[in-house]
């Protein structure tokens, strides 16, 4: 069995055919899973050295929520990016609890290593936490003044870190000022030159470039003054509410892909624009793709993505040049306390798309890119033997790996990881308490899957299969 799942990637049913778009139910095999729940600094705990205690009492070295994003680097090597921080359980409405957690970013080590026991998976994976990297500004930000407690006790001469808490703005500026303290990380994707890293952020939505040693800003792609709102609040409900144009609160740019060139960064809002959404109808599933040339740090243009049956998007990541894969989920599965339903990875080609930069919503909906299914992870997931309850509701973070090869193919792996909201454990559909760790599901493929694309990693590695996996 475990060699049939290394050596296929098998489409399965017919196509069928919703809303024009060409859908394929495409399995891939799962390969592998990994839990990360510690460091060598203990359980649940990461290794950035904090040692004090967050306003909600949670300690300021959490080890959680690293599935927002991940990032292949090579060898063995990924990153993963925590969101803005571990703000699920209530404590102060006037920030939507959410505390002055230090942005970071890990570096994790991820090894697939051949499953000899005879059962189960093909490979076991160990994620190895080997440095976490604090994210800084050498300039002064602005930080919330509700209470003064939105300060990071770490900040020094030249060194101002940037937080989660809602409240870090300047109230005189659009959401677009990059002084605001206040950075929700989402995505991120790394140098060519593996120098620095790209992350992109909900608040603004922000697009910043750190260095990837020290963390420290050194640069701010400036997005569109459509994507800002003018009237900003700490309280995510309230800001929506105060806004006619603009990204909804909570749901800026969630997806960031670099092109293996190592030229174009492109994201992804999660949602629609207000102005977009307030038109209803297609306008009101319309997200908005930007690119950006790296070099002259400009917008190039803009694209229409239409929602097909997820109720955003969390991830974009480049399969090469001018073709991408879309992440389209639900907020459905475990922490949810439902089933997961709607996770599902689509492919599309920006490859003479219509710029829709000057358009209305409804306008630019009627030119939405073509997309076709790539792989279905739920129905992927549960054809390996994991329920829909146990399948993490936040499926947001996926990257390229190293390929495998032997038996004269090539197998290309998808590594895909959850945000598990900093929840150690959660509730399941019946209200038993079940573990809820980050997890990375690694899955296979091969060019035979891709419809005629061409697959063009950023780094390219590959692993010899061992014999007995062939």
């Amino acid at each position: 069995m475990r060699q049939t799942m290394m050596r296929l990637a098998v489409p399965v049913c017919a196509a069928i055919l919703t809303s024009g778009i060409q859908l394929h139910s495409q399995q891939f095999p799962l390969l592998a899973v990994g839990t990360l729940d510690e460091s060598r600094a203990g359980a649940w705990a990461d290794v950035s050295g904090l040692t004090y205690t967050l306003e909600n009492g949670v300690p300021a070295n959490s080890l959680g929520g690293f599935g927002s994003a991940i990032t292949y680097v090579g060898g063995n090597q990924f990153l993963a990016l925590p969101d803005r921080g571990p703000n699920a359980a209530a404590f102060n409405p006037a920030v939507d609890d959410t505390v002055a957690y230090v942005n970071r970013f890990h570096t994790v080590h991820l090894n697939l290593t051949p499953n000899h026991s005879g059962s189960g998976l093909p490979f076991e994976l160990k994620p190895l936490l080997q440095q976490t990297t604090l994210l800084w500004s050498a300039t002064p930000l602005v930080y919330g003044n509700l209470d003064g407690s939105g300060v990071p006790p770490v900040n020094g001469l030249m060194r101002y870190y940037f937080t989660g808490r809602s409240d870090g703005f300047d109230p005189s500026q659009s959401s677009g000022d990059p002084n605001d303290a206040r950075f929700d990380t989402e995505g991120i994707r790394v140098s060519n030159d593996g120098a620095s890293v790209f992350i992109s952020d909900e608040y603004g939505p922000y697009v910043y470039q750190f260095d990837r040693v020290t963390g420290v800003r050194l640069r701010t792609f400036t997005l569109p003054a459509s994507f800002f709102v003018t009237h900003l609040s700490s309280v995510g409900a309230t800001e929506i509410s105060g806004n006619t144009a603009g990204r909804t609160a909570n749901k800026g740019m969630e997806g960031l892909a670099i092109t293996p060139d190592g030229k174009t960064l492109v994201g992804i809002i999660q949602a629609s624009l207000i102005q977009d959404a307030l038109q209803k109808g297609a306008a009101a599933k319309l997200l908005r793709i930007v690119t950006i040339d790296i070099a002259s740090g400009q917008v190039t243009g803009q694209y229409a993505y239409g929602l097909t049956t997820g109720s955003g998007v969390s991830e974009l990541l480049a399969l090469n040049n001018h073709e991408f894969l879309v992440d389209e989920r639900d907020g459905h599965g475990r922490a949810d306390g439902s089933l997961a339903v709607v996770k599902q990875l689509f492919k599309i080609d920006l490859t003479g798309a219509t710029d829709v930069s000057a358009m209305d919503g409804k306008t630019a909906a009627t030119h939405e890119v073509a997309k076709t299914l790539f792989v279905d992870l739920v129905k992927s997931l549960n054809a390996a033997g994991i329920s829909s309850a146990e399948i993490p509701a936040k499926i947001e973070g996926i990257s390229f790996g190293p390929d495998l090869m032997g038996g004269g193919e090539t197998i290309h792996t998808l590594w895909v990881a959850n945000d598990n909201d900093f929840l150690p454990t959660v509730q399941d559909p019946n209200g038993n308490t079940i573990a809820n760790p980050n997890q990375f599901f690694v899955f296979g493929f091969k060019d035979s899957d891709l419809g005629g694309s061409a697959f063009v990693p950023q780094f390219q590695e590959s692993r010899e299969l061992p014999a007995f996996l062939r």
